[in-house]
């Protein structure tokens, strides 16, 4: 990936991928509190739940 802002074309086309060749649907999203995560509509509409990372902990930096 060349650029976040290429974060949510990028993840549409994952689910997406999920959906069709797996024939199941992502349950859970497990994202840092980055902006070019915050698709609320998009998950909601999928039925995707959006956990966010705990803000300012070590252990969890740039988990995605």
């Amino acid at each position: 990936m060349h650029a976040k802002s290429n974060t949510r074309n990028h993840i549409i086309n994952f689910v997406n991928y999920v959906e069709n060749q797996f024939n199941t649907t992502i349950k859970i999203i497990c994202t840092d509190n980055g902006m070019e995560f915050s698709m609320k509509n998009y998950f909601l509409s999928k039925g995707i739940v959006h956990q966010t990372t705990c803000v300012e902990t070590l252990e969890q930096n740039s988990i995605v």
